[in-house]
């Protein structure tokens, strides 16, 4: 096998564009320079609050700005990231590297992710990239899709009684004296059964409008929550249809009554019981919920990261190619 040239490589791209790649559409409708500023100023320190020159150079903020908005976007771990940016020439050329290039790894872009969320400037970032896409048309419509998916962290090793006491929104006793062992106790997760499955973690709920598969609301909450409870926070007013999909988990009196007081027609799916099957019309109208690819690692607390969720791509924009490519 030759060596790949640069022709070749022009093909491959001309390839991608073929199949009308998201990130290409992306790249134009965005202006990413106007982002620079505010960057620059969470990742850099001021000139007379550095201590040299010296070290290693650090990554253009808008390449970094890009590789934490497909992590969004396709709904990626950080480690996930640093994989497909290896692999994937959609994402490098979406970056500007090239494959000779260097990419950021994952433990850099934790980093990077989390000075923007420490300094409090991520949430009007990703409003403004918002912004900037539903000026060129991409507005919620055609009816909106909700879903749930369980998003697993590491299990705890804890007595019963420490349990019971963090349920009770208590402290353990003797953990305020070891810090590091409590730097590393989660305990907003919560443990749930699902397909008679035990799963602990939490639960990431969204809000996907079926034209576009964009989400548009998000909610993240222990994993113990049912689906149901969440649906009056996930529900977007600014759909402009009003069909409101669904697997059956979210059926009940309840919530067919909210969405009717909502002005909303649900299309929730039905479930068959021992006593009581389908109908046929209810089989035939009862279409699959696409779903959507599972949480990343930037979901990783009780309260919903607005960026996180609004963009992470569903459906048609991530459900090909993810995982290991």
């Amino acid at each position: 096998m030759g060596q790949m040239g640069f022709f070749d490589i022009a093909h491959r791209y001309a390839g991608l564009d073929a199949k009308n790649d998201p990130l290409v559409k992306i790249e134009v409708v965005v202006p990413w320079e106007n982002f620079r500023g505010r960057l620059e100023a969470a990742w850099r320190r001021p000139l007379e609050e550095r201590k040299s020159k010296a070290g290693r150079r650090p990554w253009d903020a808008v390449v970094m700005f890009k590789a934490i908005v497909l992590c969004a976007l396709y709904n990626l771990s950080d480690d996930q990231v640093e994989y497909q940016l290896r692999d994937r020439l959609s994402f490098m050329r979406f970056l500007g590297l090239g494959l000779e290039d260097k990419v950021p790894d994952a433990k850099t872009v934790w980093l990077y992710r989390e000075q923007l969320a420490q300094t409090g400037v991520i949430e009007a970032l990703f409003e403004e990239f918002d912004g900037y896409l539903e000026k060129q048309g991409y507005l919620a419509m055609g009816g909106q899709i909700i879903d749930a998916s369980i998003v697993p962290v590491p299990k705890q090793r804890n007595s019963r009684d420490e349990n019971e006491r963090i349920k009770d929104g208590e402290t353990p006793e003797g953990w305020e004296r070891q810090p590091a062992k409590r730097a590393q106790k989660d305990t907003n997760a919560r443990w749930t059964k699902k397909h008679g499955k035990s799963h602990y973690g939490y639960k990431n709920h969204v809000n996907v409008d079926r034209r576009h598969k964009l989400v548009r609301r998000y909610e993240v909450t222990d994993a113990a929550t049912h689906d149901s409870q969440v649906v009056d926070d996930i529900l977007d007013p600014d759909n402009t249809a009003s069909d409101v999909w669904a697997d059956s988990a979210y059926r009940s009196a309840a919530i067919e009554a909210k969405l009717g007081e909502r002005g909303l027609k649900s299309r929730i799916h039905r479930k068959g019981h021992r006593n009581k099957p389908l109908s046929e019309r209810e089989k035939r109208g009862k279409r699959p919920v696409r779903r959507f690819g599972r949480a990343s690692s930037t979901c990783s607390g009780p309260r919903a990261t607005t960026w996180a969720g609004r963009w992470c791509a569903a459906s048609g924009w991530s459900g090909r190619g993810r995982g290991s490519g």
